[in-house]
């Protein structure tokens, strides 16, 4: 996956459930930083609009804090931030 700032790192996972426009759960390694993860995608409709909630599941509450402190969660708001803009810009298409 690239970053930002065009550096590069390793993204695994594998898709364990899929509904259509329900809901995404996946594994996740983004090695070297987070490995054994699982990703919760929520998408609920809403009139016109799609509520998304967006879950990490760590195995413990000591790997989840060790992974807060390294900036586990400014990481995943950048990657939203990233969605937004995307989401934006395709509207305006």
């Amino acid at each position: 996956m690239e970053m930002p700032d065009g550096s590069e790192f390793i993204s695994e996972g594998i898709y364990k459930e899929i509904l259509t426009h329900e809901k995404i759960i996946s594994s996740a390694d983004f090695k070297p930083m987070t490995e054994d993860v699982e990703l919760q995608a929520l998408f609920e409709k809403d009139g016109e609009k799609t509520n998304f909630t967006f879950n990490v599941v760590h195995k413990t509450e000591e790997y989840c804090l060790q992974q807060e402190k390294m900036g586990f969660m400014n990481g995943w708001g950048s990657v939203f931030d990233r969605l937004k803009a995307f989401v934006e810009a395709s509207d305006n298409a």
